[in-house]
């Protein structure tokens, strides 16, 4: 029986399909989620997320947030998330340099203010490394 994967964003579901397996970033490292898996509410870390259905491997750029795993339905809940194909790699790296320009020109920051920056960094980072990766 195969596996359902949805990944929502504050902005939209950016995936929705009956999937084999599934390799998610967590704080503890990556994990490997196949139908039949037990229970599991874990925390999404930046990174790299791989789904494989058949033959084929794609992978998506995940920012932070929550994975579930309920029967054979995983649910990535995450402040971001692209497919690879859909990465605009000068776009990111503006993002990243303006994100970086920001946090050397403070002066003082809001605690919350520097963690999203930081997390924008880390976001960007990764999806660069995937896409160069791919090159």
């Amino acid at each position: 029986m195969p596996l359902k994967l949805e990944i929502v964003t504050p902005e939209a579901k950016v995936f929705s399909d009956t999937i084999d397996s599934v390799v998610i970033p967590t704080l503890a490292g990556e994990i490997g989620i196949l139908p039949g898996h037990i229970p599991l509410l874990t925390q999404v870390e930046d990174g790299e997320l791989r789904v494989t259905k058949g033959t084929e491997t794609s992978r998506l750029v995940i920012g932070a947030g929550f994975a579930e795993i309920d029967g054979d339905v995983v649910r990535v809940l995450a402040e971001n998330a692209i497919n690879e194909e859909k990465i605009d790699e000068s776009a990111v790296e503006a993002a990243l340099k303006r994100a970086e320009k920001e946090i050397r020109e403070a002066k003082e920051m809001d605690p919350q203010q520097l963690e999203h920056l930081q997390s924008l960094i880390r976001y960007s980072g990764v999806q660069l490394a995937i896409k160069r990766r791919q090159s």
